[in-house]
Parts: structure tokens; sequence; C-alpha cells
């Protein structure tokens, strides 16, 4: 049985481009993220992988690459679930800042530990634990069980959901998780064991 999923994170998006902390503001991608996704989509067809149900977050650019992805890969009309469980980590009053700026207003140090500590916030947002906290529990009841019954799954979503998620299969610690860099609009493919535990992962890199 092939008990096999494929995480990618959304292409480029606006935001990103201009340097601005996203969190759950919902934006579109750039005409690079829009290319990144079809590219990804591209690879998955040729590797072969056929997918059975899909998984976004509620947010538009994570659900734009998506649909790219299964356009470009011939999968269009497998069930998508949108749930805002995948969406990225909740920036709060940082959403919608420019990065340089907010160095500015709290100091490189402090904007340096809001991005990059494992449980520390930013004010009014989640740490990476707290988007843990969403993330693996819709993983284990909802995704997980798919994939176990040799379903192909396929989850486009965000950095930080989809580090969370890589934090829980490879078993990392909250520091080394912290250290751990998702390129844009690159498929990771995994393949879990009988007992869930991850078989091989491989990044499809074209």
């Amino acid at each position: 049985m092939d008990r096999m999923m494929v995480l990618v994170r959304h292409g480029q998006s606006e935001w990103n481009l201009k340097n601005l902390f996203t969190g759950w503001r919902d934006v579109g991608l750039t005409e690079q993220g829009v290319a990144e996704a079809r590219a990804a989509g591209s690879r998955v067809k040729a590797r072969g992988l056929k997918f059975n149900v899909a998984f976004t977050s509620a947010l538009s650019r994570a659900q734009r690459t998506l649909d790219l992805i299964l356009e470009e890969s011939g999968q269009t009309g497998i069930p998508v679930t949108r749930d805002q469980a995948l969406n990225e980590r909740d920036y709060g009053d940082l959403s919608g800042l420019n990065k340089d700026d907010a160095r500015a207003k709290w100091g490189e140090e402090q904007v340096h530990v809001w991005r990059r500590s494992y449980s520390t916030a930013p004010p009014g947002g989640e740490s990476l634990r707290d988007t843990g906290a969403r993330v693996w529990p819709y993983y284990i009841h909802t995704i997980q069980p798919h994939v176990m019954r040799g379903e192909g799954v396929v989850i486009a979503a965000h950095g930080n959901s989809l580090r969370a998620l890589i934090m829980a299969l490879d078993g990392l610690t909250s520091d080394e998780v912290v250290k751990l860099e998702l390129a844009t609009g690159l498929p990771i493919l995994y393949r879990l064991n009988a007992d869930t535990s991850v078989a091989e992962k491989v990044e499809l890199l074209g």
C-alpha cells in the first residue's frame, strides 16, 4: 500500500514580495507565485503522483496554489477541504507591517524572537507552538486517516503551518524547527509506514 502525501507551501505572495508580515491577511499570488505553483504541478505529474483528496487553508494564496497544482497535474475535480486549522501563523499586531518597519519600532532582537522563537507570540498573535496546537490535531484526526487508507493526499498550506506539521512528522526539536526553511512552491513527498512513522521524504526539485 502506498501511503503517500505531498506538502506544498503556497507560491510567492504579493506580501512575500513586499517583505510584509502576512499571517491571516488574505493576499494573492504574484506572477512568480503562479509560476511556482504551476511548476509544482508539473513536478507532481512527472512523478506520476495521483491524489484522491486535497487539503488547504482558508486563505486564497494557498487555495490558488492548490488549484494550479491540480490543474497542471490533470487532477481537477478531486474533493478539496479548506480549513483555517491549516492557516498561516497569525502575526497579530505585526500583520501588514513591513519587516524593516517592525524592526525599527520594536528592535531587531525583539522582532527576531517573534519570528523565530518557538513559544513566544507577537502581540495579539500566535507562536509556532500555538500554530502546531491547531495543525497537529487536524492532521491526526482529519488528514492522516486518508493517507493510512492508501489514498493520495496533497496539502497546500503555509510556511508556519507546514513547519509545525513537519516538526511532528520528522521528530524535530523546538530548536531545530525554528531553523527549518521551506521554499515557496516546492513539493515535499512523504511516504508513511504502517505505524504512521515516515518511511521516505523527498523534495521534488525538478
